[in-house]
């Protein structure tokens, strides 16, 4: 049952560090109907217009770095609860559900089919049916790479430096400068310098 909430409260709590528990049922309609029609928007743009897209993106997140590249098709809940904090490369068909604050690092490279899902359903199906849900927020450190069709759950952070294999799915931290794979995900090695391309193997 919807219950008459200050829409600014239910905002605030989605804003929270700390995450929450609520109905997804009191969540303002105009904040969704927004983030959709951003989306949308932005989706529909052409390659070159950069400065169209940058001028979208600002609109609808939380925090733009200049350097924030996204590729369509882009969509999120509600926009508002993504941080980006330097370089963000986010390729085609990527989701970002935003039910709690995203923050992603610099230097970020986000591949094809990713869902960053902040949200989960009640587990009792009672409540699920209730529209009963949970969020936890999302960290992603600098010098990340995750790796396409990847999923990252509520309350996750990944270190700075580390990769997240294809195909994860991270539901547990992962800490700094290791590579990472599985479902679910786990250690698989630290990075080390001898990860390290050569100069004269780079041909252009």
């Amino acid at each position: 049952m919807k219950n008459e909430l200050n829409p600014v409260d239910v905002i605030e709590k989605l804003k929270s560090k700390n995450g929450h528990i609520g109905n997804d049922l009191n969540i303002p309609e105009d904040v969704k109907k927004r983030a959709k029609k951003l989306c949308w928007e932005y989706n529909r743009t052409a390659p070159d217009d950069t400065e169209i897209r940058y001028g979208i993106l600002k609109k609808l997140f939380g925090e733009c770095h200049e350097m924030t590249m996204i590729e369509p098709d882009f969509n999120c809940d509600y926009g508002f609860n993504i941080h980006t904090h330097g370089l963000t490369v986010v390729n085609h068909n990527c989701v970002i559900l935003d039910t709690s604050p995203v923050d992603i690092g610099a230097n970020v490279f986000i591949a094809p089919g990713v869902c960053i899902s902040c949200v989960g359903h009640a587990i009792n199906a009672e409540q699920r049916a209730q529209a009963i849900i949970t969020s936890k927020p999302i960290t992603i450190g600098n010098d990340v790479w995750i790796g396409a069709n990847s999923t990252v759950l509520g309350g996750v952070k990944i270190g700075d430096g580390s990769i997240i294999g294809a195909g994860s799915v991270v539901n547990r931290d992962i800490p700094a400068n290791v590579i990472a794979a599985g479902v679910p995900c786990k250690v698989i090695r630290e990075i080390t310098e001898e990860d390290k391309i050569k100069q004269a193997d780079i041909v252009f």
